[in-house]
């Protein structure tokens, strides 16, 4: 089972890698949901660990229905990744309806065939999870994975949703689901039982206090990895 890993600075990426974390994901701004970090955050970060980093790629945390202006600060951000030498992105982008935009998706990817994007938790915001999906699986070969809390509070209480998109995934080879949302030392058994899935998301349930003010529980962290 692999095991992602919410960072905001290259201390905590350097303490996450050492404690068995298996991918990060790097964000700014998480009392704003996450933000795209710094130039330099991304830098030193990438600089600092040897295991994959998907940078956050949000330029406000307002709504999902990028502009011409946001797409075009999108664009900024993502080609700083790749000239850092990052290839990993959070990325996501739904129309007014809450529908996937895959314009601007199709856009985003055809910056560089290299990039490994993860579709995050917008996709919690779609009318049906299961068509939004089968529209990410016709761009697989860079949509990776998506973030999601099976269209639920958390993923306790969306584990049932999370189980379907799992299913689905296996059935159509598309991009893996990774749940991510309420994710704890003492539920992930409890829904791993149920969703199945082979990669799980973590964000302050794995710190000391279960705040991002603070930095990894080592006890939090080696009841995951067990």
């Amino acid at each position: 089972m692999l095991i992602e890993a919410i960072v905001q600075n290259a201390e905590e990426a350097k303490q996450a890698e050492q404690l068995g974390a298996d991918r990060l994901e790097l964000v700014s701004a998480m009392l704003e949901g996450g933000l795209t970090p710094s130039y330099g955050t991304i830098r030193q970060v990438l600089n600092s660990v040897s295991i994959p980093v998907q940078v956050m790629i949000r330029p406000h945390s307002y709504h999902y229905d990028y502009g011409a202006g946001d797409l075009e600060v999108i664009h900024g951000d993502v080609e700083n990744v790749l000239a850092l030498g990052g290839t990993g992105i959070v990325f996501g982008a739904l129309q007014a309806d809450n529908t996937i935009n895959e314009r601007v998706l199709a856009n985003v990817a055809g910056i560089s065939d290299a990039l490994d994007i993860t579709f995050h938790r917008a996709f919690d915001e779609v009318p049906s999870q299961q068509d939004a999906y089968h529209i990410l699986t016709k761009y697989k070969q860079q949509v990776k994975r998506i973030l999601t809390s099976g269209g639920a509070v958390n993923c306790d209480a969306g584990k049932e949703g999370l189980r379907t998109l799992v299913k689905l995934q296996k059935e159509t080879n598309g991009p893996k689901i990774l749940p991510g949302a309420g994710m704890t030392p003492d539920n992930i058994n409890r829904i791993h039982e149920t969703v199945q899935a082979d990669q799980y998301h973590f964000g302050k349930a794995l710190r000391k206090n279960a705040s991002f003010a603070n930095g990894f529980d080592e006890i939090a962290f080696s009841k995951v990895k067990k």
